[in-house]
C-alpha cells in the first residue's frame, strides 16, 4: 500500500507542473523570526490565505486545515476540531494567535474548542513538524499561526472592511462575520466579529457505530467487558438516527484594537479579544462516567432514565489583552529592529452536567516576547520568551489538581545564503517549572538545535533538507491527573467518559527529525514531494490500560520509545483555457506511520489519502469538484478499534465581482460530501459516537470595501 501511494503521488506529481497562486510564493512568513517568504526556506510549511482562505474558512481550525496535507480534524463534535500535524496533537502542537500562543485548555483534553475564530484569519501558517527552537517544548509537533491584524501593522488610510453571511444545512448553522478597519493619520484601528449558531448535525444512518462499541468492549477482555457491553448497547445509548443529539451550540467572538505608527516602520499597539462559545457533547461518549452513581441501586425507572437524559455542555469564555511593540533601525547594523510581544489570557469554562456545573476550568496566562533583530544579507534573531501560567480545576470531576507553572526560553537563529544555497540554523534553551498544589514541584531543562538548507537546483526546482533535535517537557495533565488519589478516589473526566492517570516521574521526551523535499515552481506551477522521519525518545502517550474501575476505562499516561514516518505530497498544474477561464487540476495526498518500540501502534492517527481537485475560474466566477479518498485505518493501536476509508465528494461554485473603487462582492455554493458517505475519523475519540456530517449545502455571500 506505501509503494502504491508513493508510486501514485509522485507520477501524478511528474505530470502536474500547475498554476501557483502569487500569494503562495510571496507570502512572507511571519511565523519564523527571521521573517522570509515561503519559498525561501526548507523547513516544511504550509500557508492559507487570500482566495484559499476564503473558500477553506470554517467553524473551527481543525475543520478549515484538515484536507491539508499532514494535517488532519481531531474533530469531537462540530463544536470542537483540533488540527493534528503529522500525527501529533495535544501538547505537541501550538496554536498561535498573531505569534502568541491561544492559552485555552485544548491541549488537555479532545473535547475542549481551541480560542481561535478562522472566519477572521487572513491568513493561517503551518509549521509541520518540530518548532522547539522557535516556540519552546510545545511546539516539538508543529505550530499554526492564526493572523487577524488585530493590532494593525500598517498605516490604513481611510475605511476598509468586510461584512458576510453563510449558512450550513448539515447542522442548520448561521455564521455572519464583520470587519472594519481604519485610520486617520498616524492612527490605526480594527474592530471584528462573529457570531454563529447550529442544531444538532445531520448525518447518514444511526450515530453510534453499535458494532464498533461492542468491539471495544470485547478488546478490554474478560467477563466484566462483556457484561458491560451487554449493559451499553441495551440500557444507555439512546441511538439517534439521522442526526447526533445534544451537538447544537453557539459563539460569539469580538476583537478590537489599534496602533500607533510613528516613523516609517514603529509602532505600538494593543488589541481586546473576547471568544465565548457554549456547545453540547455527543451522548454516548461520556456514559461511562455515570454508571457508578447507580450501582447497587435497585430502583431504575425514573431515576435511569432521567441518567440516560443528562447531557454534558461546555460553556467557554475567554478575554484576551495583546501588546505590540515594533522598532526599526535602533543601532543600525548590531540591532536593526526590536519586536515585543506582551499578553494576558483570562480563560474559564464549565463543564455541565444537565442542570448542574460539574467541573470547572480556569487558566490565567501571561505570556511576554522579545527579539532582537539583525537584518542584511545574512539576518539573525536573538529572542527571549517567558510564560507564566496559573490553572485551576474546580469540581466533583476535577482530576487536574491546581498548578502554577513557568517557563522560560532564550534562542537565536541565523541565516546564511547565497546565490543558489539558503542555510538557517538556531538553538533553543528552556527552563520549566511545575507545581501543583498538592504534590511536589517538577522542573525540567531543555534543550533544542536544528538546522536547514534549500539548495536552487535551477530557476524552478529545489531541494530541501532539514534536521532538528527537540525536547518537550511533560504537560500539566500528564504529570499530575489524579495525583494522590487511590483507585476508589479516581475522577472521571466526564466528557470523554475516562479516567486518565499521570505520572510525576516522566521525563522530557525527545525528538529527532529529518525532512527532505522537491519542489518544482515556475510561474504557473507548482509540485512539491514531502519525506519526513521523526523518532522519539521517551514518548509520553494515554495509553488504554483495559483496565476498568467502576465500569469506567482507565488510561494512564506512560513513556515508550516510538517512530513516525510518512510522504507528503501537494501539486496543481493548468490544463489549459476553456470557455475563457482557466483549467486547473490539484493532486495532494499524505501517508504517517507511528510504531511504539513496546507497545504497538501509535493509537489515532490518520490513515492514507489521496485526493484531487479540478477547477474552472475566470475572471469573476470560478467551479471546482473534489474527491478525497482516505484507506482503512487498520493500525488502530492497542484497545482501539479500527476505521473503515471513505470517499468524499465536494463541489463547489463562487461569484466574485468588482465594483467601483475596492467595494466587491464574493458569492458563494458549496455541496459537501456529495453522496452521503459515512466518515468516522481515526483521530477522533468519538469516532465510534459522532460521525462526521453527511450531505449538505453551504451559501454565503461577502461583500468586501
Amino acid at each position: 500500500m506505501k509503494r502504491t501511494l508513493i508510486a501514485a503521488l509522485v507520477g501524478a506529481a511528474s505530470q502536474a507542473m500547475a498554476q501557483v497562486p502569487e500569494e503562495r510564493l510571496e507570502h512572507v512568513l511571519v511565523t519564523m523570526p527571521i521573517h522570509k517568504k515561503a519559498a525561501e526556506t526548507a523547513l516544511p510549511v504550509t500557508v492559507v490565505s487570500g482566495e484559499e482562505l476564503r473558500r477553506l474558512a470554517a467553524s473551527t481550525l481543525g475543520e478549515t486545515l484538515g484536507d491539508k496535507p499532514g494535517i488532519s480534524n481531531s474533530s469531537f463534535g462540530p463544536g470542537v476540531g483540533r488540527p493534528v500535524i503529522r500525527g501529533q496533537a495535544g501538547p505537541r502542537t501550538i496554536n498561535l494567535n498573531n505569534g502568541i500562543a491561544a492559552a485555552d485548555v485544548s491541549s488537555l483534553s479532545p473535547d475542549h474548542a481551541v480560542s481561535i475564530e478562522a472566519m477572521l484569519a487572513e491568513s493561517i501558517e503551518v509549521l509541520r513538524g518540530p518548532a522547539t527552537m522557535l516556540y519552546g517544548g510545545g511546539a516539538i509537533g508543529g505550530v499554526i499561526n492564526t493572523r487577524d491584524n488585530r493590532i494593525p501593522t500598517d498605516r490604513i488610510d481611510g475605511i476598509q472592511g468586510a461584512v458576510e453571511y453563510r449558512y450550513d444545512d448539515a447542522p442548520e448553522m448561521n455564521t455572519g462575520v464583520l470587519k472594519l478597519e481604519g485610520g486617520v493619520g498616524d492612527f490605526a484601528f480594527h474592530a471584528s466579529g462573529t457570531f454563529r449558531d447550529f442544531e444538532d448535525v445531520s448525518i447518514p444512518g444511526l450515530a453510534i457505530d453499535e458494532e464498533a462499541v461492542e468491539m471495544q468492549e470485547e478488546l478490554l477482555g474478560g467477563e466484566h467487558g462483556e457484561e458491560h457491553g451487554e449493559e451499553h448497547g441495551e440500557e444507555e445509548f439512546e441511538n439517534s438516527d439521522g442526526f447526533i443529539a445534544n451537538t447544537n451550540g453557539d459563539s460569539d467572538v469580538f476583537t478590537l484594537g489599534g496602533s500607533y505608527h510613528f516613523g516609517e516602520e514603529n509602532y505600538v499597539g494593543f488589541a481586546y479579544n473576547s471568544f465565548e462559545t457554549n456547545y453540547g457533547i455527543p451522548p454516548g461518549a461520556h456514559e461511562h462516567g455515570h454508571e457508578e452513581e447507580h450501582e447497587g441501586e435497585d430502583h431504575e425507572g425514573e431515576e435511569h432514565e432521567e441518567e440516560e437524559e443528562e447531557i454534558i455542555r461546555i460553556d467557554l469564555k475567554q478575554e484576551r489583552y495583546d501588546t505590540q511593540l515594533h522598532l526599526h533601525d535602533v543601532v543600525p547594523g548590531v540591532i536593526d529592529a526590536v519586536r515585543g510581544f506582551l499578553t494576558y489570557t483570562d480563560y474559564e469554562h464549565v463543564e455541565l452536567e444537565g442542570a448542574e456545573i460539574g467541573t470547572q476550568f480556569s487558566r490565567e496566562t501571561y505570556e511576554g516576547r522579545l527579539e532582537l533583530v539583525r537584518e542584511g544579507d545574512n539576518h539573525g534573531v536573538l529572542g527571549l520568551q517567558w510564560k507564566a501560567d496559573e490553572f485551576e480545576a474546580i469540581g466533583e470531576e476535577a482530576y487536574v489538581p491546581r498548578t502554577d507553572s513557568s517557563e522560560w526560553g532564550v534562542f537565536y537563529v541565523q541565516d546564511f545564503h547565497t546565490q543558489d544555497w539558503q542555510f538557517e540554523v538556531g538553538g533553543r534553551a528552556d527552563y520549566v517549572e511545575r507545581d501543583p498544589a498538592a504534590g511536589f514541584a517538577e522542573d525540567f531543562t531543555s534543550f533544542s538545535l536544528s538546522g536547514s538548507g534549500l539548495y536552487n537546483i535551477d530557476s524552478n526546482w529545489s531541494l530541501g533538507a532539514s534536521l532538528s533535535r527537540a525536547e518537550r517537557a511533560p504537560s500539566t495533565e500528564e504529570l499530575f491527573s489524579n495525583l494522590n488519589n487511590s483507585a476508589e478516589e479516581f475522577v472521571t473526566h466526564a466528557a470523554t467518559g475516562i479516567i486518565e492517570i499521570g505520572d510525576p516521574n516522566l521525563d522530557t521526551e525527545v525528538s529527532l527529525n529529518a525532512d527532505l523535499s522537491l519542489t518544482y515552481m515556475s510561474e504557473r506551477s507548482f509540485a512539491e514531494i514531502t519525506f519526513f522521519y521523526n523518532t522519539f525518545n521517551d514518548y509520553i502517550f494515554l495509553l488504554n490500560t483495559g483496565a476498568e474501575v467502576d465500569e469506567t476505562p482507565v488510561y494512564a499516561y506512560e513513556q515508550d520509545d516510538a517512530d513516525f514516518y510518512g510522504v507528503e505530497i501537494e501539486s496543481s498544474f493548468e490544463l489549459g483555457s476553456v470557455a475563457g477561464g482557466a483549467v486547473s487540476l490539484g493532486v495532494f495526498g499524505d501517508m504517517i506511520t507511528g510504531e511504539f518500540d513496546s507497545a504497538g501502534d501509535v493509537p489515532r492517527l490518520p490513515p492514507m489519502r489521496v485526493g484531487s481537485e479540478l477547477s474552472w475560474r475566470s475572471d469573476a466566477l470560478g467551479v471546482y469538484l473534489k474527491v478525497l479518498n482516505a484507506s482503512d485505518q487498520d493500525n488502530p493501536g492497542d484497545f482501539e478499534t479500527e476505521t473503515d476509508g471513505y470517499t468524499r465528494w465536494d463541489a463547489g461554485i463562487d461569484y466574485n465581482v468588482q465594483f467601483s473603487g475596492d467595494t466587491e462582492l464574493f458569492a458563494f455554493l458549496k455541496l459537501k460530501n456529495i453522496t452521503d458517505e459515512e466518515i468516522r475519523l481515526s483521530t477522533s475519540f468519538l469516532r465510534n459516537f459522532a460521525p462526521q456530517a453527511g450531505q449538505s449545502v453551504e451559501a454565503g455571500v461577502r461583500l468586501m470595501f
